[in-house]
């Protein structure tokens, strides 16, 4: 579908700055002395009597105040003089060590179990997802290993084994899933690629499906405020996805997926070396699903038919020598949905009333580049650049609804770590910026903006090295339509004993609500858009603003001889300006500047436990309690459960001589009854109840590694097949007053199984 406008794009706006301040957060003298380095690696010994790297472990020259941690491949940089003999090794649950260093050859260490007798083997594994005990920030790694238990076949599909991040359908046609963490939708979340802001925008509802989940080598989730490094827009926490590297990925990657519901899907890699410092990859994924399903009998598509074509060509530059490495992406996508009812054909439907039917066509590029160095001489001096640049339009129409946006983005960041005095004490500073230029079509309305920051941010660390860590941080950014504005993050973590983490954080965030690219799922109604503030700089409304407070407890123990933890955490957001989105009365959907108390409280309680050799149990429940002042009284935020129960095992037998073994996982969800939005002044026949049904969820995945090179698995979705009845209110006349697709709860489309295979080359 074309445009009904010919966009303009108007010239690049440059905003006014407070060169004092910025040059104050800037141009901080820093000073180290060049030295030699040590480098070396920190291991466990796993059942396969293999070395695996140990995250997260302490180096530090004894009666110093030098160190080091590891980092996720167990690697470790330390400054070293003559001087230094002693090194000293540390990690909770395992025996500390003292080691003689007389130069700066590499250091390969195995750590050994302090619960461990002398003639037993060490008996653990590389964590799947990994906890920090030593990080300021409340951060979970999740590994491509975590990832590979399920489908997984977008960003959207990858939180379905993680109980912090929630996974719902967004509405009954689209079949868009949306996340929540903390209770607050992904708006609230700040969601980059590699650190750069990536789903946001234009690409806020549809943006998770852009990313296919073989692309992704980890994932970090980090509840709170997150860095001031990476923006001000964080509010309820960070999701980073870094993707896989063309210098460590394999040289060839086939992974192909084949759903019951007929959806089919092919990622290949393609990685070479080019020269001793250049390598490439191009990275392929597409997907299609050309079957129209119904199995409610409602006369709609449970499922959108869609096609998506995806390529990315990603180099890397590596240079240890010079203490230089960078990453060059260039992605393009051409994604193209069409739901509705099952007699909709867009050639003689399209914006009729002939049949109801909706298509969303959306075009994406994007290029970005990454530049770090760090100091041969000085391994805790390093600067980072990183920019990038997105082109993103959809053309969409939803029944007699019209939805056309175009997105220019532009983002730019340089960052500077260094340390003063000693390591204890280490500094990030930089400048960061923005802009963005969109263009939307609502119907025959043309909204039009340009939003531009510069923004100089300082981040300080202090970590003693045992059992204090706090990183303190501001931020200080100057926006043409947001104005002035200060950002402060706090973060902080004790070790009162062994095996334990204490953490608190406080931070602020603000942003611009994109009213209409958040909220899609409303021109899937017959609902009236109203907007009832005015006198804000975007869509007549103020920026969202709002304090996050959090603290949780980590304490990890040793039961039976196996390994376990277990996580409380208490995160409460409490927001000073809100842009309500008020679904309450079934005629219309409006939009307004809060005017009261609007607040999200978020319990978690999360058990792990190694049960026995091979086979790990995770345990959580969730509480929420979300309430928004609206105009009809300050109620609890629609379709959010109160409660949440999770749970996921997951079993693999010892590996065979050629590498072969079976893994067996599955996860279970039950949530709470939840609000609807009040349809009371509808008649009978259009109205629902005023909360919906509990729900119950079963996954189920097992895979045959026949090799390192091949393996195939089989998985179910939904296999208790539970279904959401009525998911669409009157779907008998989608032209009338009362037709809405919004009251989704739970699954639509029922029971689905698929098959699939890996097919590597290293």
């Amino acid at each position: 579908m074309k445009n009904l406008f010919i966009r303009k794009y108007p010239a690049a706006f440059v905003g006014s700055i407070n060169i004092k301040i910025t040059l104050l957060l800037i141009l901080i003298p820093v000073f180290s002395f060049s030295q030699e380095k040590l480098k070396g690696m920190i291991m466990e010994v796993n059942e396969e009597s293999k070395h695996v790297p140990v995250a997260g472990a302490n180096v530090y020259w004894l009666n110093t105040t030098v160190g080091a941690i590891t980092d996720f491949e167990g690697t470790f940089t330390i400054p070293y003089k003559p001087e230094y003999k002693k090194l000293v090794v540390s990690f909770v649950g395992y025996k500390t060590d003292t080691l003689t260093v007389k130069n700066t050859d590499h250091i390969h260490h195995i750590l050994q179990s302090t619960s461990s007798l002398d003639e037993v083997v060490v008996t653990s594994r590389k964590q799947a997802t990994a906890k920090s005990y030593l990080a300021s920030q409340n951060i979970m790694t999740v590994s491509s290993d975590e990832l590979l238990k399920a489908a997984c076949c977008n960003l959207s599909e990858s939180f379905e084994t993680n109980p912090s991040i929630d996974v719902n359908f967004a509405d009954a046609v689209s079949g868009t899933r949306q996340i929540k963490m903390l209770g607050l939708t992904s708006p609230y979340i700040l969601i980059t690629t590699e650190n750069i802001p990536s789903i946001r925008g234009a690409s806020q509802a549809y943006g998770l499906s852009f990313i296919p989940g073989t692309w992704v080598e980890s994932i970090q989730i980090t509840k709170g405020g997150g860095s001031v490094v990476n923006g001000y827009e964080s509010i309820a926490g960070q999701i980073n996805t870094e993707l896989v590297k063309p210098k460590t990925d394999n040289s060839l990657f086939v992974n192909l997926y084949a759903g019951s519901n007929e959806r089919l899907e092919l990622n290949t890699h393609l990685n070479t070396n080019v020269s001793e410092k250049w390598d490439t990859g191009l990275y392929i994924h597409g997907n299609t699903h050309n079957k129209k399903h119904d199995v409610n009998d409602d006369g709609f598509l449970d499922m959108p038919i869609y096609n998506q074509i995806n390529i990315m060509n990603r180099w890397q530059y590596t240079n240890p020598e010079k203490g230089l490495v960078s990453f060059f992406n260039v992605k393009y996508l051409n994604d193209s949905k069409q739901t509705g009812e099952l007699d909709f054909n867009p050639d003689t439907d399209m914006l009729t009333t002939n049949a109801w039917g909706s298509e969303i066509d959306t075009q994406r590029f994007e290029a970005a580049v990454k530049l770090g160095y760090v100091n041969p001489e000085i391994p805790y001096q390093s600067i980072g650049f990183q920019s990038a640049f997105s082109w993103h339009e959809q053309d969409s129409y939803f029944g007699l609804n019209i939805y056309d946006i175009t997105h220019n983005s532009l983002y730019a960041n340089a960052i500077y770590n260094s340390i003063i005095s000693d390591s204890r004490h280490k500094i990030k500073t930089g400048l960061s910026y923005t802009y963005d230029h969109y263009n939307e079509l609502v119907n025959t309305t043309n909204y039009e903006r340009t939003e531009a920051s510069i923004g100089g941010f300082f981040e300080y660390n202090y970590d003693n090295l045992d059992n204090l860590n706090v990183t303190a941080g501001v931020r200080i950014d100057n926006h043409n339509l947001l104005g002035v504005f200060i950002t402060p993050r706090l973060h902080a973590r004790y070790t009162p004993w062994e095996k334990s983490a204490i953490r608190a954080s406080i931070g602020r965030g603000k942003r611009s609500a994109n009213i209409f690219t958040e909220n899609q799922s409303m021109f899937a109604t017959s609902r009236q858009i109203n907007i009832l503030s005015s006198g804000g700089n975007i869509y007549g409304l103020d920026p969202e603003i709002a304090w996050n407070y959090g603290v949780s407890f980590l304490q990890g123990f040793n039961l039976f001889g196996r390994k376990g933890d277990v996580t409380l955490d208490f995160y409460r957001t409490d927001f000073q300006n809100q842009i309500v989105v008020d679904y309450e009365n079934p005629q219309g959907v409006s939009f307004y500047n809060l005017d009261g108390e609007s607040y999200a409280n978020s319990f978690q309680l999360e058990f792990n436990y190694n049960v026995f050799t091979h086979f790990d149990l995770r345990l959580a429940y969730k509480y929420y309690d979300v309430k928004t002042q609206y105009t009809s009284g300050k109620l609890e935020k629609p379709l959010t459960p109160q409660h949440r129960l999770f749970a996921n095992a997951s079993y693999e037998t010892k590996a065979q001589e050629k590498g072969g073994k079976w893994k067996f996982d599955a996860t279970y969800n039950w949530l709470s009854k939840q609000r609807f939005p009040s349809t009371v002044s509808n008649p009978v026949a259009y109205q629902v109840p005023a909360y919906s049904p509990t729900v119950g969820t079963l996954n189920a995945q097992i895979t045959k590694v026949f090799s390192p090179k091949f393996e195939i698995y089989v998985g179910g979705e939904n296999i208790i097949n539970v279904r959401q009845e009525n998911a669409i209110l009157a779907p008998n006349d989608p032209f009338g007053s009362y037709f809405d697709t919004t009251f989704v709860y739970g699954p639509i489309f029922g029971s689905m199984y698929y098959t699939g295979l890996r097919f590597k080359i290293e």
